[in-house]
């Protein structure tokens, strides 16, 4: 992949984590139904993924002055990957890759988790440890929301110890999210969930802002098929 920009290494920043040990919270009991991420995934329309076959997306971020973008098609059944960026394409299957194509799929594990979270609660699951609260107070709105914590495990992947808090409705719908490296107490970056869009039945939030404005990540050129 081309060289990541000072831009695009903070955003991919979010999923490459230190390696500390986690600090893990209270776990939910798990009903004999679903449990807390897999109501998400469902809210989300992680029943209708079985059906898509690509979906095609840009990754925006604006940050003060600047704007920083890339274009991805992702063939899921297949699990191909084409990446543009400016002039240069690459097209790469995540069955097999060789260190180029690694380098490029970092990027896209980044953008994808993005664009699809709610169902890696699901596609993660057995890669961390979770805790959920009824009350907690979102924080950008200050709306009293449900809060769901993840903390992935100190050993591989993209996000070694790194947590995640979803704040949500009872819709399970995710509203704001704060990312915390290395499940470090203080954020490391929160942002909205907002602009959904409904898609072949998937919900996808196509804006995530911070609440001074000084930074927009944003999906555009979307299409699930």
């Amino acid at each position: 992949m081309k060289t990541l920009s000072l831009l695009s290494i903070f955003v991919l920043a979010i999923f490459i984590g230190c390696k500390t040990e986690p600090k893990t919270p209270s776990t939910v009991e798990a009903t004999p139904e679903k449990s807390i991420p897999e109501l998400i995934a469902d809210a989300h329309g992680l029943a209708n993924w079985k059906s898509v076959n690509q979906i095609d997306f840009t990754f925006n971020v604006d940050r003060d002055s600047t704007h920083f973008e890339r274009s991805w098609v992702w063939k899921t059944k297949e699990n191909e990957v084409t990446a543009i960026s400016g002039t240069d394409t690459l097209t790469y299957n995540r069955k097999s890759m060789d260190s180029i194509a690694q380098k490029t799929n970092g990027g896209f594990i980044n953008d994808k988790y993005w664009l699809l979270a709610p169902f890696n609660l699901v596609w993660d699951a057995g890669n961390y440890s979770f805790g959920h609260s009824m009350s907690e107070k979102a924080p950008i709105s200050g709306e009293n929301m449900q809060k769901l914590t993840i903390v992935y495990g100190n050993d591989g992947g993209y996000t070694p110890g790194d947590a995640y808090d979803f704040y949500f409705k009872d819709d399970y719908i995710v509203r704001e999210w704060t990312y915390r490296k290395a499940n470090q107490e203080e954020p490391s970056l929160t942002t909205t969930w907002e602009d959904y869009t409904e898609i072949n039945g998937i919900q996808i939030s196509r804006s995530h802002k911070k609440a001074d404005g000084s930074f927009h990540l944003y999906f555009s050129q979307l299409k699930v098929q």
